[in-house]
């Protein structure tokens, strides 16, 4: 009696067992049998291949026979790739590595290249890959800032990190001065000022780095002491702290930037913007499964107080005087302001094709204004209290003892001494004087009426008003024509002519 040690598990290199235990003892026993593979294979109805298989791990002790490994035709370049990658810590790439391999003596294809560059990256991945501690951030605690641009437009975004509040809001540039202004815009819109403002190392707020500490500039320091926060900075590559902030650029791009593209308008993109964060805002996050306003509310009682006064910092503000003409010039055109700031200093912003006139302390908008072209104006009828009259009013001015009291007298006397000079009276002061005499003689009301129908019938000489006066106030009043007297005539008997001929005869 033969004994026959079958193993009880055989896994193939796929992974899946190709006999069981009785059909492999089959297998040994006919191949004792017959003592050849491929008589055992016809026997057992399979291929020599399993039943040698079968044979050499049962002489194996039930232990799969390991196979020498094959040789490789980028064996010879393995090293040089995993140098290279270990180098550029796992950033080569494949197509700029296969000059290098091909010049070492490789002359394999580059799909089969490719494949060995990534096992090398993925093998230094394993044992070389940092790890990244997800971000835990307190209420009240810190605002990310970063900058992106698409197509010329620079767009600023800002997340308060524990409630997930967002801030978009677009710009021309990204200078310093730009970079505050969206910073107090948005810190009006939360309601508050957080503790930390965390930004990457953007050119326009950082001064200088020493032995790898950033130094703010000026600027950017008296903004953060007027705001009461602190300015940080984040270091290179660091996806914990600014990850979030980088991943609301992009949605920032994707989904509010390129829908609207081109932005020729940054006053339209901005209102956009702001109904598009009320939207985000208002949805559940969901990474913290919260709707951020909500949280915003919340957060906010953590928040610093606002100062009183935005303050103004980076390059001086552009100003203008009010002139007389309760107007500014801005690039040789004009721009008017209320009456009340004729005298006064302003501050002039202008964005986007539109120019602003502010105060320069509370920053009250007191006039927005389109641009315009050199020499042209821009004129808004409630800074005068209303429009333009369609004719010119030039009043009289008395100067002398006699005009002043001529006018004295109303609205009368300055209608009958502008329609005296306009009839060309040369000796108007003397008629004046004249008038004031018939007044003390007959009195003001009886002069008031006599001049009064003197206008209207342009009568503009002393003498006429004399001769109104005469009437004794019965001087016919003209009244305008009324309907036509329409009459119907009563129908009599007509004769013909030839009742009134004298001979009787006819004519002919």
């Amino acid at each position: 009696m033969v004994t026959v040690t079958v193993p009880t598990s055989h896994i193939t290199t796929q992974g899946t067992p190709l006999k069981n235990a009785r059909e492999r003892m089959d297998v040994i026993s006919a191949y004792r049998d017959v003592g050849t593979y491929r008589g055992a294979a016809a026997i057992c109805g399979t291929t020599h291949k399993t039943v040698k298989r079968i044979i050499e791990a049962h002489e194996a002790g039930g232990v799969a026979v390991e196979k020498p490994p094959r040789a490789r035709n980028f064996d010879e370049v393995a090293d040089l790739v995993a140098k290279r990658v270990k180098d550029t810590s796992g950033r080569i790439s494949a197509k700029r590595l296969l000059p290098a391999a091909r010049a070492a003596g490789y002359v394999g294809s580059a799909r089969n290249f490719r494949r060995l560059v990534a096992d090398a990256k993925q093998q230094w991945r394993q044992g070389n890959h940092r790890g990244r501690r997800p971000g835990v951030w307190a209420p009240g605690e810190t605002l990310i800032i970063d900058w992106g641009v698409l197509d010329g437009v620079h767009v600023f975004c800002a997340v308060l990190a524990w409630s997930r509040f967002r801030f978009i809001r677009f710009a021309a540039d990204e200078k310093a001065a730009t970079t505050m202004a969206m910073l107090a815009e948005c810190f009006e819109e939360l309601g508050g000022v957080p503790k930390v403002v965390l930004a990457d190392r953007m050119g326009c707020l950082k001064g200088a780095v020493v032995a790898n500490v950033v130094v703010p500039t000026p600027d950017y320091v008296r903004f953060a002491t007027h705001y009461r926060f602190r300015p940080d900075f984040c270091e290179a590559a660091d996806p914990e702290s600014k990850g979030m902030v980088e991943n609301l650029v992009g949605y920032a791009k994707v989904d509010l930037m390129v829908p609207q593209a081109p932005l020729s308008e940054l006053g339209a993109a901005n209102a956009a913007a702001v109904l598009w964060c009320a939207e985000v805002n208002a949805n559940t996050h969901s990474e913290i499964c919260a709707v951020p306003a909500e949280r915003l509310v919340s957060e906010r009682d953590l928040l610093a107080a606002l100062p009183s006064l935005r303050g103004e910092f980076g390059a001086r503000p552009t100003t203008r005087k009010v002139d007389k003409l309760s107007c500014i010039r801005f690039a040789s055109a004009r721009y008017s302001v209320p009456n009340k700031l004729i005298g006064r200093t302003v501050t002039v912003l202008v964005e986007d094709r539109t120019l602003r006139v502010i105060e320069p302390v509370t920053g009250e908008v007191h006039a927005d204004h389109v641009l315009v072209a050199p020499g042209e104006t821009s004129i808004v009828d409630d800074h005068y209290g209303g429009p333009r009259p369609d004719k010119p009013r030039r009043a009289a001015r008395p100067r002398t003892k006699a005009e002043k009291e001529f006018l004295d007298l109303g609205p009368i006397a300055e209608a009958f001494l502008v329609g005296a000079a306009a009839a060309g009276v040369t000796k108007l002061t003397s008629e004046i004087g004249e008038i004031l005499t018939l007044q003390a003689a007959h009195g003001t009301d009886p002069v008031l009426a006599a001049l009064e129908r003197a206008v209207k019938f342009s009568r503009w000489r002393a003498a006429d008003v004399r001769s109104i006066l005469a009437t004794n106030g019965q001087a016919p009043v003209p009244r305008p024509a009324g309907q036509a007297l329409v009459l119907t005539l009563p129908r009599v008997p007509t004769r013909s002519l030839d009742a009134y001929r004298i001979d009787g005869g006819d004519p002919s």
